[in-house]
C-alpha cells in the first residue's frame, strides 16, 4: 500500500451528485434547448451521465483541446487550440468538462465560444480543483470541490499512462489510490 492518501468519491456518490446537477440544470434552463459542448478526452463519461439527467432537448457538440508549442518572434510559448467551433449564435450553451484546475483551458474555450454570441454560456464540471486556479473562473455547476493538488483518476480521468479512465470511483493519488480502494472493497 502506498503512502499516498486517497480521497474517494464512490460511484454511488457520483451518481447522486450528477442527478442533483441534472435537476438544477433542468430547472435553470426551464425546457429550453441546451447546446452542450463536451470536452474530450476528460469530459465524456461525466457528460454522458449528466446529460441523461437533463429534462428537455439537448444537442451535443464535441471539442478536443490540442496543446502546441509555437515560436513567435523568437520566443517559444504553449498555446491551446480547439477544432472547428459550432455556430451557437442565440443558443443556450453549457460547456461540460470533468475537471476545472487552472481554468486556463476552459477560460480560453469559453471566450472562443462567447465570440459566437450565444444567448447564455455556462460551465459544468464534476471536480473543481480550486488550489490550482490561475484565472478568475468559477464553474456555474460543480459536483465536488477540492483543494487537493493530487492527480485524480477514474470516472473518465486517466493516470499519466492513459489507464484507469474506466474505474467507476474517482480517487486521488493515481494507481496506488485506486488499488487500495479495490482492496477495501474486496474485503
Amino acid at each position: 500500500m502506498s503512502a499516498a492518501k486517497s480521497a474517494l468519491y464512490s460511484a454511488g456518490r457520483i451518481a447522486k451528485k450528477v442527478a442533483e446537477l441534472g435537476r438544477k440544470i433542468s430547472k435553470d434552463y426551464n425546457g429550453r434547448r441546451i447546446d452542450a459542448v463536451v470536452t474530450l478526452d476528460r469530459g465524456f463519461i461525466f457528460a454522458a451521465d449528466l446529460l441523461r439527467q437533463v429534462k428537455g432537448p439537448v444537442h451535443c457538440h464535441f471539442v478536443r483541446e490540442e496543446v502546441r508549442d509555437v515560436e513567435h518572434g523568437g520566443n517559444s510559448r504553449r498555446e491551446v487550440y480547439f477544432g472547428a467551433r459550432p455556430d451557437l449564435e442565440g443558443r443556450d450553451v453549457l460547456v461540460v468538462d470533468a475537471v476545472l484546475e487552472s481554468g486556463v483551458t476552459q477560460d480560453f474555450l469559453l471566450r472562443r465560444l462567447g465570440e459566437t454570441k450565444p444567448r447564455s454560456l455556462r460551465l459544468a464540471v464534476l471536480l473543481d480543483k480550486t488550489s490550482k486556479r490561475r484565472v478568475a473562473l468559477e464553474p456555474d455547476y460543480f459536483g465536488f470541490r477540492t483543494a487537493s493538488k493530487e492527480l485524480w483518476v477514474g470516472y473518465g480521468l486517466s493516470a499519466p499512462n492513459g489507464t484507469e479512465r474506466n474505474l467507476k470511483d474517482l480517487s486521488s493519488g493515481g494507481r496506488a489510490a485506486s488499488n487500495s480502494s479495490r482492496r477495501r472493497k474486496r474485503g
